[in-house]
């Protein structure tokens, strides 16, 4: 499958966002987005976890206004895993991974 960049995607939609919104109808499910952030021309490891339509990330301060993009930075996603909800130790809550971002976008994919 072939990389799909954020950044070609951000002129026309937020992804972070639209991922949100969907989470929100899905609350059993966790999607984990991987990729780095574009800084002083090195890249940063990024990870966001997406979880009933709210973002955190495990390694850069992000926004929690709903009416501002969740991270400012230029970033680009090259990754997406999704989890069932809850985590834990002892079960296998892997369900799948694609790189390209359009497939979790469509809503039947988290499924």
């Amino acid at each position: 499958m072939e990389e799909t960049p954020a950044f070609q995607k951000m002129a026309k939609i937020d992804l972070i966002n639209s991922l949100e919104k969907i989470s929100s109808e899905i609350p059993n499910r966790i999607l984990k987005l991987e990729g780095f952030i574009l800084k002083e021309n090195q890249k940063e490891q990024l990870e966001i976890l997406i979880f009933r339509g709210f973002s955190s990330s495990t390694t850069h301060p992000i926004e929690i206004d709903s009416e501002k993009k969740v991270i400012e930075l230029t970033y680009i996603i090259t990754n997406f895993k999704l989890y069932k909800a809850p985590l834990t130790e002892t079960k296998e809550n892997f369900i799948k991974e694609n790189r390209n971002s359009d497939f979790f976008l469509n809503q039947k994919n988290w499924i």
